[in-house]
């Protein structure tokens, strides 16, 4: 299969377009270092972003497949957009490329195609994040988002739909423990099938500007007469080179002979 050059250049020309919206920092009324990126992990954070700020993350990610070639992902784009002390927007872009679907973030890349042939593929997102509960004593914050991805390239052209809650607690000695479960009903190359990515990670500050975290997380397909089972651990990082700019990388292993047997996700998130 042969992309056109207008397909592969066309996430990039949407990146620019967006960032032009609003290019002069701004620093929100909590001077916190955390962003609460949601690219930081696979778990999302339960926090939305405030009112009238922006949060622009984006990642490079590489896994290897089990067979056929790499996957890579790029730039895997969200803008967060503050509305309400309870609501944010979200759109993003993604081009993606290999063998296989990405079962490693929040962008849903289908399975792949059947006979190992490379598939490419480009996509919007759009959707919204709301909180729906602040931690008081063992009753976690959390929140919920609900997205639509659709493809704008590639072999499937039906819009996914993806659901996601999550909960997380503060703990005592300063550490952070994050859950969730994300539901996505996704168009593979020959039928529809159901994705569920249940998801833990334990998130420890060792500085005011470094983190450190460790994750457990799946891809698990029904629906489908090949179903997986995708576990994975990953272990991550993230520094903030100030309180604006964050850079981070995460990477993992599979788990079971389903899995990829490694993967890498680099990127940055920056506030204004």
């Amino acid at each position: 299969m042969h992309r056109s050059a207008t397909a592969a250049r066309w996430p990039w020309l949407a990146v620019a377009c967006l960032l032009i919206t609003g290019l002069t920092p701004r620093t929100p009324a909590a001077e916190e270092w955390d962003l609460g990126t949601d690219r930081d992990a696979f778990t999302p954070s339960t926090h939305c972003v405030e009112p009238g700020v922006r949060l622009s993350e984006a990642s490079h990610v590489y896994i290897d497949n089990i067979s056929g070639a790499p996957t890579n992902n790029y730039p895997e784009w969200l803008l967060r957009v503050g509305a309400t002390e309870w609501l944010e927007w979200r759109f993003g872009v993604n081009y993606g490329v290999g063998s296989q679907g990405n079962i490693v973030t929040s962008v849903e890349v289908g399975e792949g195609t059947l006979d190992g042939s490379t598939l490419y593929e480009s996509s919007v997102l759009y959707g919204f994040k709301v909180n729906t509960s602040a931690q008081d004593g063992w009753i976690p914050e959390s929140c919920f988002i609900m997205e639509a991805s659709t493809p704008t390239y590639g072999d499937v052209f039906g819009t996914v739909p993806v659901a996601t809650a999550v909960a997380g607690w503060e703990l005592p000695v300063g550490w952070r423990l994050d859950a969730s479960i994300r539901y996505a009903y996704s168009e593979g190359v020959t039928e529809w099938f159901s994705r569920w990515s249940p998801s833990a990670v334990l998130r420890m500050p060792v500085s005011e500007r470094i983190e450190v975290h460790a994750e457990w997380f799946g891809s698990f397909t029904a629906g489908i007469p090949d179903s997986s089972s995708q576990p994975f651990f990953s272990p991550g990082f993230h520094v903030m080179l100030t309180r604006n700019l964050e850079m981070g990388l995460r990477v993992g292993w599979g788990l079971t002979p389903d899995s990829a047997p490694f993967f890498s996700d680099t990127g940055i998130g920056w506030r204004f």
